[in-house]
């Protein structure tokens, strides 16, 4: 046990996209205003925190992770002032305020790299991108074989001043993102004042982005299989990502927020996008010297299976457990199908199977011992929007592929607070305005205003386990063991007596507790486990361990 609690080892946080959460000013764009109206209706749900996707001057190509300058606001979000003023709002009312910062990538709008396109070639200014002649006779193939993540080649050739065509630049997701060279120490320099600037503001911490991202292979060679990252859409090309050196630049940024946390005793924290083939490499970003946190994804990935369920959770616990940190859980994101239609639900309008088995995966979730994170909307249990048409699609996926297979616009579509009819309440007071994505007519089942009047939604059971989850302390610190149960049900028990079972199947079996639950997904008489279920009890400590 440690010696001081540290509050993010069993926060849960709330994922703002801040376009798709609330508009104030009805342009159909939400904004940081509109965050902060949302403020009491977060703080009532119970999370501990916040985390802002990018607001920062962009011109949008990648909604925001395009950054043209790390310390503004963009005016479609509002301005400097107004995000002071939600910072002291959440502050007011105990809710911390995450920001998302893009340490990998800028925009090609942002001034430095504008300076390295006048610049030239083997100019300083161009040593802060990865800039490099091309191959061939006449350098018109591409420096290496690479492709972007978003599809197509990761490198795009410039027209040099004097109009001949030029260098090549690298970019793993679109051109319009040029990759940092991180191993330009101005880059480094340039990122310590990003993070100064802000927690100069009040913030308590960032989610990172591609965090195992920055540094490329110094020579950047060919790779054996250049077309990884876009077939996986992953980072998987291991000459890209998951270099050794960007442990480094994690042990920097934890030494300033913890410059920070020492001058007033607010602890503040680095959650790091991590993506790496095991649990174990994962387990690296955070020793305790390291990032205090990073996503761990293959919960999210899982399929509904119970042996599934259980191997990603076992390897989380052994191997990042292991470090003294906490697992941060995940079953959502602004990046992945939503957990109602990507748990088997047939029709857009998310009854049944799919919708029942995101409720008990909800429930497991935040029965596990660490952090956890949820993105907006999933306490509503809004299903994945498949059928928004072509011409309203805004995913650079899209654009560069045509291919609707792994577009992400489906789980951003602005969120329904109210009413029969879009906006539903997204837009303030514009009953006419448009939202950015069309919102569809089933938008109506999911709004705010019913979840809150009906104790039966989503809405409630995530707010009933934020409280329970609330009442049992210092849940980052616990341990699991696995206790014996049915072919396709998972049951656990956590030190302090919490157990927790899942039933992957549809037929109903024994419950691993005799008595009534604290709570369940679904309907759940005392002894039963229905399927596609789970509960949550308090247990005497009698249940059975499960075999070794």
């Amino acid at each position: 046990m440690l010696s001081k609690y540290h509050w993010w080892r069993d926060a849960v946080i709330y994922q703002v996209y801040v376009r798709s959460f609330l508009d104030s000013t009805g342009d159909g764009v939400g904004d940081l205003a509109g965050v902060r109206a949302g403020l009491p209706y977060l703080k009532k749900l119970g999370v501990d925190g916040i985390w802002l996707s990018p607001f920062y001057p962009s011109p949008q190509h990648d909604h925001g992770y395009d950054v043209a300058d790390y310390c503004d606001v963009d005016p479609l979000f509002g301005d400097l002032a107004e995000f002071d003023l939600l910072v002291t709002a959440a502050r007011r009312l105990g809710v911390k305020v995450l920001l998302d910062i893009v340490p990998n990538h800028c925009s090609s709008e942002h001034r430095w790299f504008q300076e390295a396109l006048e610049a030239g070639p083997g100019s300083a200014a161009r040593a802060r991108f990865h800039f490099a002649d091309g191959r061939g006779v006449d350098g018109s193939e591409p420096p290496n074989n690479w492709h972007a993540m978003f599809g197509g080649p990761a490198w795009s050739r410039v027209t040099e001043a004097d109009g001949r065509p030029g260098q090549w630049y690298l970019h793993m997701f679109t051109p319009e993102q040029p990759d940092w060279n991180w191993r330009n120490p101005q880059v480094g320099a340039e990122f310590d004042r990003v993070l100064r600037f802000w927690l100069d503001r009040g913030v308590d911490g960032f989610r990172i982005d591609v965090a195992a991202g920055l540094f490329k292979h110094p020579e950047l060679p060919d790779s054996d299989d250049p077309e990884a990252d876009a077939r996986t859409r992953d980072s998987v090309n291991p000459l890209a990502w998951n270099q050794p050196e960007v442990h480094a630049v994690w042990r920097s940024w934890r030494s300033i927020c913890e410059e920070y946390t020492e001058r007033d005793g607010r602890e503040r924290l680095l959650v790091g996008e991590v993506s790496v083939p095991t649990a174990r490499e994962h387990a690296l970003y955070v020793r305790s010297d390291e990032l205090h946190q990073a996503f761990f994804f293959d919960l999210l990935s899982a399929p509904w299976d119970a042996d599934a369920f259980r191997k990603v959770i076992s390897e989380a616990m052994q191997d990042i457990a292991g470090t003294g940190s906490t697992v941060t859980w995940v079953l959502n994101n602004h990046d992945q199908v939503r957990t109602v239609t990507r748990y088997g639900e047939p029709a857009p309008e998310g009854s049944g199977v799919g919708a029942a088995r995101a409720r008990a995966a909800a429930l497991l979730m935040l029965a596990l011992p660490g952090a956890a994170y949820i993105y907006q909307g999933e306490e509503l249990g809004l299903p994945e929007v498949v059928d928004l048409p072509d011409d309203v699609l805004t995913d650079p996926i899209f654009r560069r592929t045509g291919s609707r297979a792994r577009i992400r616009d489906g789980c951003r579509v602005p969120l329904p607070w109210s009413g029969q009819a879009s906006p539903f309440g997204f837009t303030s007071g514009v009953e006419s305005a448009k939202p950015w994505l069309p919102q569809p007519e089933y938008f109506a089942e999911y709004a705010t205003d019913r979840a809150l009047a009906d104790t039966r939604s989503f809405w409630h059971l995530y707010r009933d386990g934020l409280q329970l989850r609330s009442a049992l302390p210092q849940l980052g610190e616990g341990a699991l063991r696995w206790l014996d149960s049915p072919p396709g049900v998972l049951a656990f028990a956590r030190g302090d007596g919490l157990v927790c079972a899942v039933n992957f199947g549809t037929a109903a079996t024994s419950a691993p507790v005799s008595g009534t639950p604290l709570l369940s997904s679904g309907p759940c008489p005392a002894g039963v486990l229905p399927g596609s279920t789970a509960a949550w009890w308090i247990s005497d400590g009698t249940e059975s361990p499960a075999a070794p």
